[in-house]
């Protein structure tokens, strides 16, 4: 079974950022990462006038796409709800860590990433184990400067491993 940590924060604190830094780091340190980004808006990965953008158009409910380098599922929900994050993790396979951007409201383990002057701190996120911040001081939860993914990622291997 994948072990889970997620990046959370409010908009543009760098979430993406050190999502991809952590990312990175524990890819160097030898482990299988998946990640899974949630997007608050209508996104498409695929483009008018491809092949797979046609058979979508034409109905197509799910399109894989293939070559001997990487494939992609795309599958449409068609006004269904969105999957919840128990449902997306169980599409991975053969990963050992799963970095999971956003879905603040779940319950995995998560790194809040704040911003200057604290005030964008998430009162929605559950789970915290620790804060990426260069200000916050006062707290029992561990908080880790911004330049210090390192020692970061240290601690995310112990915690969730």
């Amino acid at each position: 079974m994948s072990k889970i940590i997620g990046i959370t924060g409010l908009k543009d604190v760098g979430k993406t950022y050190y999502a991809s830094l952590i990312i990175k780091l524990l890819v160097k340190s030898g482990y299988k990462i998946g990640s899974i980004k949630h997007a608050h808006h209508d996104f498409d990965i695929d483009k008018p006038g491809t092949d797979s953008f046609k058979h979508r158009e034409a109905g197509s409910n799910q399109v894989i796409i293939s070559s001997s380098k990487r494939w992609a599922k795309i599958t449409e929900n068609n006004d269904k709800n969105e999957r919840n994050l128990d449902e997306l993790i169980k599409e991975f396979q053969d990963v050992d860590i799963i970095v999971v951007e956003g879905f603040k409201k779940e319950n995995h383990p998560k790194i809040e990433i704040l911003g200057k002057g604290l005030k964008n701190k998430n009162k929605e996120a559950n789970n915290v184990i620790a804060f990426v911040s260069d200000e916050l001081k006062d707290t029992s939860t561990p908080v880790f400067k911004k330049n210090d993914t390192k020692n970061l990622v240290d601690f995310i291997i112990k915690k969730i491993l």
